[in-house]
């Protein structure tokens, strides 16, 4: 009989086979991808860009878009162009593989009081037009219309991704 390690004793079964979440080919049409909030060497929405690329990839990006306002924020911030990102992405890098790739190549070099100082403005960037405020608004009253603690954009993606897939305002 083959001896058990620790290791193998107590095995778990992988993220997929016990209902979780693939981070390697993630399927936006069951869930949502990261919070924009979690970072990635700094940067916030990095890992959040990260899945929606790749489920965009994979033909699982449901409603949500590669290359929209919040990722573009990010492609200017760092230089990177997305198509040459997406192209990372569909050669299977890994979330660290992608932050040396975005280390590497970005033509604005960024030190980390910079990538602080900009994910810190990203958590607190709010609307600034009116069309944006109507837009913001008109999924606001739908999604929490009693919540008055939705101020930002991050805010409004968590409502937003949280009353999409079920959760109850």
């Amino acid at each position: 009989m083959a001896k058990k390690t620790l290791r193998t004793a107590y095995a778990q079964p992988s993220g997929i086979a016990a209902g979780g979440l693939n981070y390697a080919a993630p399927d936006l049409t069951r869930h949502p991808p990261r919070s924009p909030r979690t970072r990635l060497g700094g940067y916030v929405h990095l890992p959040r860009l990260l899945d929606k690329a790749r489920a965009v990839a994979a033909g699982r990006g449901g409603d949500f878009h590669y290359n929209c306002p919040f990722d573009v924020k990010f492609f200017t911030f760092t230089g990177l162009n997305h198509v040459a990102f997406m192209a990372q992405i569909k050669a299977g890098k890994s979330d660290s593989e992608m932050l040396a790739y975005v280390q590497a190549k970005s033509k604005n070099k960024r030190n980390d009081s910079e990538i602080a100082a900009w994910s810190a403005w990203m958590e607190q960037w709010t609307v600034s037009t009116p069309d944006a405020r109507e837009f913001f608004n008109g999924i606001h009253r739908k999604n929490a219309p009693g919540r008055a603690d939705i101020a930002t954009w991050f805010d409004w993606i968590e409502l937003d991704d949280y009353v999409t897939y079920g959760g109850r305002p």
